[in-house]
């Protein structure tokens, strides 16, 4: 059974752990390190015959436009994760739509192709932010990838669906983050830190029971997490622990689960091996 891969590409002084010390205002004083990291990603992608979606950031498209290409070039689907970063429901609706056309035109001029998929910064589409949906749909994307659907983080959850693709009133195409429901909690399987700080055993195990009964999984890593080297700065321990722990061994564990498991661009799964099970 096909799953989808896919990457949300962002320099690491750009996550929201770090936000308290590293501004957006000062981005531009920091070392890109996307670029060299994204090249990794593909070279591992190549060895493994796979194909991934990449969710860019149009802030780091407009400063690497050769890698968008590249990335597009080797068969991957350009989607948009945005242009600055910002959490959804941080922003007025004008304020989204603006940051959401501006990364999708950036990325349309650069590969000359249709951006349709979007996903938003750390998920930021909860029942709070659930207006953007419209806005999506407005600005002519097919489908969002933003609902991770797990039952505790202080920045994202959604209550009352499940982690199967659905379609909204207005026909937008939801693809959450997978998750599994163990003891009426759902636990997140889709990846990220959670795959860095989790043991390997425990994503094969639940990625097979849904494969074995007919369901696709949904999965993601960013750039930085593939860069054990890359600078550090003072945080909270418990922002320490999710940004850095264990980033070493992210390359292995994806290699792997390319072994053991098939992907492909999430824009193909929606209409070969999705089904939608209903709408909210």
């Amino acid at each position: 059974m096909i799953n989808a891969l896919s990457f949300d590409i962002e320099d690491w002084f750009q996550v929201e752990n770090l936000r308290s010390v590293i501004p957006k205002g000062n981005w531009d004083r920091y070392e890109l390190r996307v670029e060299r990291n994204t090249l990794k990603i593909l070279e591992i992608l190549r060895k493994h015959n796979a194909k991934a979606t990449f969710f860019i950031l149009g802030w780091i498209a407009e400063r690497c436009p050769d890698l968008i290409r590249r990335i597009s070039r080797e068969g991957n689907e350009i989607a948009s994760h945005g242009y600055s970063h910002e959490l959804i429901y941080n922003q007025t609706q004008s304020q989204f739509e603006g940051d959401l056309l501006r990364s999708k035109r950036v990325l349309e001029e650069i590969t000359g192709k249709e951006v349709l998929g979007y996903r938003a910064s750390n998920f930021s589409i909860t029942q709070e932010s659930i207006w953007a949906i419209d806005i999506l749909k407005k600005c002519g994307f097919k489908y969002d990838s933003s609902i991770f659907p797990i039952s505790f983080h202080d920045r994202y959850g959604f209550k009352g669906v499940n982690s199967r693709p659905f379609i909204f009133d207005n026909g937008l195409i939801e693809v959450p983050l997978s998750t599994i429901r163990v003891f009426n909690v759902s636990l997140p399987l889709a990846g990220g830190g959670y795959f860095r700080l989790l043991p390997y055993s425990y994503f094969r195990y639940f990625f097979k029971k849904l494969n074995k009964n007919g369901e696709s999984f949904v999965f993601f890593l960013h750039p930085w997490e593939f860069d054990y080297q890359q600078p550090r700065v003072e945080i909270s321990y418990k922002y320490k622990f999710r940004h850095y722990h264990n980033l070493s061994k992210t390359e292995i564990k994806l290699r792997r689960l390319l072994l053991d498991f098939e992907f492909g661009r999430i824009g193909d799964l929606l209409v070969d091996q999705m089904s939608y099970t209903h709408k909210i």
